[in-house]
């Protein structure tokens, strides 16, 4: 069963290395009620901006995205169209309204504001993300998605540096799978599901003891490492 995310709460969150993935035959039907009150809290206790994005749309016995796509790459989890970033809201008030219209809406963040991220593959955010435990580095919330993606919230700006600290690390910033999302971006937010694949879920949730973001600086060293073992990895498997 899909769980109700408390934006302060510590408990469930998923461990390094154990980020669990539901059968897609047990995946639930996405529930309007958990969207509409995690939108609510995001604002109302994050300040962050959130916007309603897709959603899915049941069809006989399976589901389909809203946006109508047969070879949509994210179904159910992107924004409804090209004016998203007008739409979104750091009003709590404002969120509600909008997901009372539409309960099985996306619950999505915009990048750039209040927040930046890092977009690394699971693998490699499952070892920076141990790493980076065992020498104490301050984490902020930390998302898995259904595509075994992990980002990491950042301090906005991000985006704008992370280049030019990978070049510093000496890698080519084009061979390592490491994303910056900043302005002109957006993330999918827990509980979000992307169609029948399953939900992004915490690694590491929102609490009173992230609210302070960490900058860039000091994540991306054990990132740009993580991911430069996983480019290895890669190589030796082709060779």
């Amino acid at each position: 069963m899909e769980e109700t995310i408390g934006v302060e709460e510590t408990s469930g969150a998923l461990g390094a290395g154990q980020l669990a993935r539901q059968p897609t035959r047990e995946i639930p039907r996405q529930r309007g009620d958990q969207l509409l009150d995690s939108a609510v809290r995001y604002a109302e206790e994050r300040h962050w901006d959130v916007f309603p994005g897709t959603w899915l749309e049941v069809v006989g016995s399976g589901e389909k995205c809203s946006c109508d796509r047969l070879d949509c790459a994210a179904p159910g989890a992107h924004a409804a169209g090209p004016d998203w970033a007008a739409q979104a809201t750091g009003s709590a008030v404002e969120a509600r309204a909008l997901w009372s219209k539409r309960p099985t809406a996306s619950v999505l963040l915009p990048t750039g504001r209040t927040f930046d991220a890092l977009d690394v593959p699971e693998s490699a955010g499952c070892l920076a993300l141990a790493r980076m435990e065992r020498t104490k580095v301050t984490l902020g919330p930390v998302t898995c998605t259904p595509d075994r993606r992990m980002l990491f919230f950042v301090l906005p700006g991000a985006a704008l540096k992370t280049d030019a600290l990978v070049r510093g690390l000496g890698w080519a910033p084009g061979a390592l799978d490491l994303v910056a999302r900043g302005e002109g971006h957006y993330v999918a937010a827990p509980p979000t599901r992307v169609g029948g694949r399953g939900a992004v879920q915490w690694a590491r949730r929102p609490t009173v003891a992230n609210r302070w973001l960490p900058d860039v600086e000091e994540l991306i060293r054990p990132l740009t490492y993580a991911c430069g073992q996983q480019a290895a990895t890669e190589r030796a498997r082709h060779t």
